[in-house]
């Protein structure tokens, strides 16, 4: 598929406009970690669509000269943001080959979330997709272009990539995968895809409790994490395990073993901090609250009849997933024991997002 778009195609733009998108964060499974090129992954992942933490943005457009650059106010929770506007305009300098209105307009951005910005979640795949649907809208109305919802879901999804890479997963409900892997013909680095198969009635009403250990900025960036990856001595197994995982973790996902999903899960978080750890230099991420929670739900998980299973992300909260049948139990869980754990016993009841 072709991204870009045709200047001559220009449908004309005579008054002001608005847009607005609301795209979600995701939690992923099996974690990609390293990266080439322009936003590449060097292996696959896929990852579970939340439905309560999510980024709302609106953009009015206005007709300008075109002068050939972009023109831009950018508002956060209402608030000017001069660091964000600033690195959002970079972003659309470097969209003009596949939106070339944007030197055409004068874009206001408005955007805001739904959980607080303290709150310690990593807002990027949430915030770039959100920014990608609004611009796809954009394109949809004055081209005539993207009216297929596959067509204007995958250029979202790869546009939303080159702002971060985990926003490739965003725009797709329930679950995505995202890099190209062999038991998917139509998977692609470039841009995420929805499962190819209906995911398990188990995995459908998945709750996701994320306990935040601490709101802290983290000490090294996922970006600078990414990079080491460059020459870690474990690279090149980590991504054939990576490979070999996404492969388990798709049949476990069409077949309900949640015994798997949790062994599978939990390595990926695992390894996921390991490699940081192990990298050079290496830093550790995770806080002694984050390996009370880790050892207090591995001890809760050995009463019969109750799954649960934890992730982490590059940062020390813990996501904590489980079945909306043992929602009671397993929050009764949480206050009782993990809150002592969490920063201001601060938590985020969330849920895997449905169509």
């Amino acid at each position: 598929m072709n991204f870009k778009l045709d200047q001559q195609e220009l449908l004309a733009f005579s008054k002001e406009e608005k847009v607005r998108k609301q795209s979600p964060s995701n939690i992923a499974l099996i974690k990609y970690w390293g990266k080439k090129g322009n936003q590449i992954p060097a292996n696959p992942s896929l990852s579970f669509t939340l439905s309560k933490s999510f980024t709302e943005t609106e953009i009015t457009y206005t007709p300008k000269k075109d002068d050939g650059t972009v023109s831009i106010h950018f508002l956060f929770e209402k608030t000017e943001n001069h660091k964000f506007e600033h690195k959002i305009k970079i972003f659309l300098e470097k969209l003009i080959e596949y939106f070339p209105f944007l030197t055409k307009l004068h874009l206001k951005i408005s955007s805001s979330n739904s959980f607080p910005h303290s709150a310690g979640i990593a807002s990027s795949a949430s915030s770039m997709s959100a920014l990608a649907l609004c611009l796809c809208e954009i394109e949809k109305k004055h081209y005539g272009t993207l009216q297929l919802e596959d067509d204007f879901l995958r250029k979202s999804s790869f546009i939303a990539r080159l702002g971060s890479g985990s926003a490739a997963r965003s725009v797709f409900p329930y679950a995505a995968t995202w890099g190209e892997f062999v038991e998917n013909p139509v998977s692609s680095d470039e841009y995420a895809s929805p499962l190819t198969f209906d995911l398990h009635p188990v995995f459908r009403n998945y709750r996701d409790a994320i306990l935040i250990v601490s709101n802290k900025a983290k000490k090294v960036s996922s970006t600078a994490g990414h990079g080491l990856m460059h020459q870690h001595p474990f690279a090149k197994a980590r991504f054939e395990q990576a490979k070999n995982h996404l492969k388990l973790l798709l049949n476990v996902l069409k077949n309900g073993d949640v015994n798997t999903f949790i062994e599978i899960v939990e390595n990926e978080a695992l390894t996921l901090h390991a490699l940081m750890m192990s990298s050079n230099p290496g830093y550790i991420l995770m806080e002694p609250g984050t390996l009370q929670i880790i050892e207090k739900i591995r001890a809760y998980r050995e009463r019969p009849g109750i799954k649960l299973c934890f992730t982490l992300d590059a940062g020390p909260n813990v996501h904590l997933l489980y079945s909306a049948n043992d929602s009671d139990n397993v929050e009764k869980f949480i206050q009782k024991e993990l809150l002592t754990y969490c920063e201001n016993n601060l938590w985020i009841k969330d849920k895997i997002k449905s169509v």
